[in-house]
């Protein structure tokens, strides 16, 4: 099978590279990456002897790049996007850019070369916030932020060129995600280096926000799944099953580095923060088998372990950010 894979640089992408290459080394996989701020090469090193693996360093917003690596594939799956909410409040336009324009120029292209199925990988962010209960797929779209909102956007073009032009589109949203490999502005890796540095980790607000959290191997296997047996046109969502306040959340990594709250600065909240954020993902475990395996105290302690061991990946990447 022949995968372009856009975005496979970065943290899910590089990850689900990793994942396919060794669980079936006759893939064929091109990524397409930018290299952006998040975008890291070196991610992929892992796999780099694999005769199917291609590296095309190109933007998913130029036409003439994306119709080349385009040619002759079966399958997309689609992770580039601008994912920083914190990034997409001080400017939204790379974002809209990025998520929605990047994703029309995809779409355009694999309707053109006839690719058999193209996996639009989304959030479940696009659904605002829930006080209680869960999402099912069929949940009205209410994006609250910028980003959410170009994802939302890039969702509906995705789902309308199966309906228009019979393209073989699936969509999935996730919950957050943590694990090796991810960029250290997001709150775990973060959190993480910050306390494995001696530096304080910023809390919004009172920390009562509640996300699921999700380890990034089960995100992709779950996408694994939808690309072979999901229906066309359709929706599914990927939940971890393990829902924490920020609050909470924050206690484990302390205990995890052996800090105390006193390492804690509380700071003003973010604009237009989402109280909680929750999928019912009953959906895959129905039709297509999925479940989590990675148990999540076992997952974090594995996280920290990682991070702790490799300084060298994330210590550049933090000063060449700016990220304290």
């Amino acid at each position: 099978m022949r995968i372009l894979v856009t975005g496979g640089a970065g943290f899910i992408g590089s990850e689900y590279v990793r994942r396919r290459l060794r669980s079936d080394p006759r893939t064929r996989i091109t990524v397409l990456d930018k290299l952006t701020y998040s975008g890291v090469e070196a991610n992929l090193a892992p796999v780099g002897e694999y005769l199917g693996l291609t590296f095309v360093q190109g933007d998913i917003c130029d036409p003439d790049v994306v119709d080349q690596v385009m040619a002759a594939q079966d399958a997309v799956v689609h992770f580039a996007a601008e994912s920083h909410v914190d990034r997409s409040i001080d400017g939204a336009g790379p974002f809209v850019r990025t998520n929605v324009m990047g994703t029309q120029v995809l779409l355009d292209a694999a309707h053109r070369h006839r690719v058999g199925r193209f996996l639009h990988v989304s959030t479940d962010e696009v659904y605002g916030s829930i006080g209680e209960g869960s999402w099912p797929e069929t949940w009205p779209l209410a994006p609250n932020s910028p980003y959410s909102a170009s994802k939302a956007g890039s969702d509906l073009l995705a789902l309308a060129y199966h309906r228009t032009h019979g393209l073989d589109v699936v969509v999935t949203r996730c919950t957050n995600n943590y694990g090796p490999y991810q960029f250290p502005e997001k709150v775990i890796p973060l959190f993480i280096t910050n306390l494995l540095d001696g530096k304080p980790v910023p809390l919004y607000g009172d920390g009562r926000n509640v996300r699921d959290w999700l380890h990034v191997s089960d995100h992709c296997r779950g996408i694994d799944l939808v690309l072979q047996g999901g229906r066309a046109g359709d929706v599914y969502h990927i939940g971890g099953g393990t829902e924490l306040s920020n609050h909470k959340l924050t206690g484990l990594l302390l205990d995890a580095v052996g800090a105390g709250w006193d390492r804690v600065e509380q700071v003003a909240d973010r604009k237009g923060h989402d109280l909680r954020y929750s999928l019912d993902d009953g959906k895959i475990r129905e039709e297509l088998g999925y479940e989590p395996q990675v148990d999540f105290a076992a997952g974090l302690a594995a996280t920290v372990s990682w991070y702790r061991e490799n300084r060298s990946w994330w210590a550049p990447l933090k000063e060449r950010a700016g990220l304290r």
